[in-house]
């Protein structure tokens, strides 16, 4: 079936886990660029926007490392 947003799904519920998922990741793509990281336990500030990503994902568990923004 056809959904909004040009969503293609089986189902209703597949659906509306596909639309969280996709507005999740667009405003995730668009926010990461106005963050940066930074891990006091290394001690450095990181800017540029795949590490930014990557330490957002890998290190949201570590206690010391902060997510804030650029302004």
């Amino acid at each position: 079936m056809h959904y909004l947003n040009d969503i293609i799904a089986a189902d209703l519920y597949s659906a509306v886990f596909l639309s969280s998922y996709m507005r999740h990741s667009v405003i995730t793509r668009h926010y990461v660029n106005f963050l940066e990281v930074v891990d006091l336990q290394r001690y450095k500030v990181i800017r540029k926007f795949p590490k930014v990503k990557a330490a957002i994902k890998d290190r949201s568990n570590i206690p010391f490392v902060f997510v804030i923004g650029k302004n």
